[in-house]
Order: C-alpha cells, then structure tokens, then sequence
C-alpha cells in the first residue's frame, strides 16, 4: 500500500465527500463527440474539463470547441484552458497571450499549466505567471500540472497541483510526499492510465489514502506527454459508468 514518506504521520483516507474528476483534456468535440456529450450528464462528479483546442487556444476561434464549451457551462461545469509550460522553457508573453486568447473566446474558468516545472529555482517564475493568469480571468482556478511531487512552495502558487500522472504500474506503488499532509484532499489532483477494471477499486483506495481529491483513471494505455499529444486521456475509459457510479457512493476502506 502506498504510504507517505514519514514514518511517524497517520494515514487518512479522508476527502471521500469531495472526490470527483478532473478531466485533463478529450480529442477535438469531432472526433470526440459521445466523451464531451458525456461530461454533461447530470450527477457526474466533475470538478473541471480541460479543453486543448490545438495545442493551446488554436488561431482563431473553433465554432465546435465554443458549442461543447458552451454546453458544458451550461451544465455548470467548469472548464479550463490547456497551457504548456514546455518545463519552464516557454516565454513568459506567449503564455499570457495563449490564456487571454482562451479567456476571450472560450470564456474559461482558469487554467491547466501543464508540464510546470517542479524545482525550487523555477518557483519564482511560476508564481509571476500564476499572478498573471489569475488577473486575466479573474481570480480563476489554476492547476499546475507537474505530474510529479513538486518543491512544496508551489502550493501557494495555484489552487491545485497535479502530484501524479503516469502508469498504474507506478501508481500502485506511489508515495506521498510527507509536506502534503499540510494541506487538504481538494489542493491535488492524480492522473493515471493504463489501469485495469480489476484494479479500478484499489486505485481509488490509493488516491483516498494519498490525499487527493481530484482524479482521472483510465484503462487506456500510452503516453501523455508535450504540446498537443493527449495520448491515453483522449477517449472516454472503458469502465466510465463504472468508476462514476463507484465515486458517487463512495469506497468503502
């Protein structure tokens, strides 16, 4: 069983109450029109819906994205625009630009900085665009996706981390970093593929016990990794009334 890094802190399988979805990002609403009809189904556990129009905010406005954008608003669900840190490599003004062209034409809730550096040195920078961003929409939901545990001042520089995304034959021998425990299950979203129906439960058990209150499982394969290479989290996973219907009862520990 996973556990965290110090041996002397209780685990807590706690946030039950607040676990629920983060979708990391479809395939355009054409080729994927069933997975972003699906995110509005009423009693769906969504906390927010990546969309990444084409490695970003694309050109010009898509009239597909703005529709399934739309609908999702309507539904009151939350969306975020898809910003690629590229690891602290991207310039600062092409980052703001992508997000005001997102927040212009798409409305957006906030914002996926997706591969955000994770070392101390780079946590200046990061706090700069993250103050940036957040006067752009106004106060929005911000999630650096680092996939990985970052230096711990970076949870004062966003609303959510992303602590884990990567394979299940990692997952399922995860650890916590021991700072986390600071900090409640909404602050930490775990995105995993490849993971297997049989699994599907112990999976959840992990993230419970981790401490985090976000998630997307999956059981396709692949990888996710650089700008608009989606990989496993393009498609809807094999079991998604399964792992909806298990969220929303809860896990039994």
């Amino acid at each position: 069983m996973p556990h965290l890094t110090t041996t002397d802190t209780q685990l807590s399988a706690t946030g039950a109450e607040r676990l629920g979805f983060g979708v990391p990002g479809y395939a355009h609403p054409l080729l994927a029109p069933a997975e972003w009809a699906e995110l509005t189904r009423p009693g769906t556990p969504l906390h927010w819906v990546v969309l990444n129009v084409a490695a970003g905010p694309g050109d010009r406005p898509d009239p597909h994205c703005l529709d399934a954008v739309g609908r999702l608003r309507n539904a009151g669900v939350r969306v975020l625009g898809h910003l690629d840190m590229s690891h602290g490599s991207r310039a600062f003004g092409d980052l703001v630009r992508d997000a005001q062209h997102f927040f212009d034409w798409y409305k957006v809730d906030g914002f996926l900085l997706d591969r955000c550096p994770t070392d101390r040195a780079d946590l200046a920078n990061v706090r700069r665009i993250t103050a940036t961003l957040e006067a752009v929409v106004d106060g929005g939901h911000l999630v650096l996706g680092h996939g990985a545990h970052p230096y711990p001042g970076y949870a004062e520089a966003a609303d959510q981390l992303v602590t884990f995304s990567g394979p299940w034959t990692e997952y399922r021998w995860s650890q916590v970093a021991e700072w986390t425990a600071e900090y409640p299950p909404e602050r930490f979203v775990h995105f995993v593929h490849g993971v297997p129906r049989t699994h599907l439960e112990e999976a959840t058990r992990i993230a419970r016990w981790q401490g985090a209150g976000t998630i997307f499982f999956t059981d396709r394969g692949g990888r996710w990794e650089g700008r608009g290479h989606i990989g496993p989290f393009e498609t809807l996973p094999g079991y998604w009334d399964e792992i909806v219907s298990q969220i929303g009862r809860g896990v039994s520990e």
